[in-house]
């Protein structure tokens, strides 16, 4: 009998982990993702959209569905869903894995202002004129609008409706992004500022490398602290772990 797995996705990591696993007889693999964006990919597998209902819900589907495995491959700032993760495992005894892909640490000639949040981020803009680059979810642009003496660059997934910024140009995109293609972007609209989430991996690296190259400012917003779980950072040990739970090294964690 195949061994079920529930992959809770919406980044690139789940979608690739999901691929590997498709072909496989002895597995059968569901993506579940938020629905925060219309944009959906297909993973090659099962898929379902929408929230489950908190714990006790996640809890409900595992036991209903006869889940083995739970990988939590959610974006690092989806810390609620992490945080539902570890205790429906915990309620229901199925096994879980965390794949987190590290976060990006600041290297040489970066200027990096780190806050904890978008609140903070928009203080962290001053009082003076600048042209900002927001990296940002489509939900978190709406409070840049108490800042409204800057330019702002903004690029989301899908199609802001609520523009609440005067001056400001939208643009629809999804990654990975090539450094060409950010050098050019920031250079058409003088950029002077990043704000961005510190998402880590290399899909969204090359905004902060261009940053870097150009003199550019990046006030990057601090991950959540996400819940302790068995974790793995690449997609290799996550496929590592499937075939091998209780010997895989590459697991850390609880």
């Amino acid at each position: 009998m195949a061994r079920r797995i529930l992959i809770l996705g919406g980044t690139t990591e789940a979608r690739l982990l999901a691929g590997r696993l498709a072909s496989r007889a002895d597995l059968d693999v569901t993506v579940s993702l938020a629905g925060r964006t219309t944009a959906i990919i297909d993973h090659g597998v099962a898929m379902r959209v929408g929230g489950f209902g908190g714990i006790k819900g996640l809890s409900d589907w595992l036991e209903h569905e006869g889940v083995d495995l739970l990988v939590d491959a959610t974006h690092p700032f989806a810390d609620q869903m992490s945080r539902n993760a570890v205790a429906a495992s915990i309620q229901t005894g199925v096994r879980l894995l965390a794949l987190r892909r590290p976060a990006w640490t600041a290297e040489l000639g970066d200027r990096w202002t780190e806050v904890d949040g978008v609140r903070e981020a928009v203080v962290a803009l001053g009082g003076g004129r600048r042209r900002v680059f927001l990296a940002l979810g489509r939900q978190e642009i709406d409070a840049f609008a108490r800042a409204p003496q800057h330019f702002y660059l903004v690029r989301s997934i899908d199609r802001v409706t609520d523009r609440f910024l005067d001056d400001a140009v939208y643009i629809e995109a999804r990654g990975p992004f090539r450094a060409d293609d950010e050098r050019a972007l920031m250079a058409s609209h003088a950029i002077d500022t990043v704000v961005a989430r510190n998402s880590g991996g290399d899909a969204g690296y090359a905004k902060i490398a261009v940053a870097r190259e150009l003199g550019a400012e990046v006030i990057l917003i601090r991950r959540p602290v996400l819940p302790e779980a068995r974790t793995v950072e690449t997609v290799e040990e996550a496929m590592a772990f499937v075939d091998h739970p209780r010997t895989s090294a590459a697991a850390r964690g609880v």
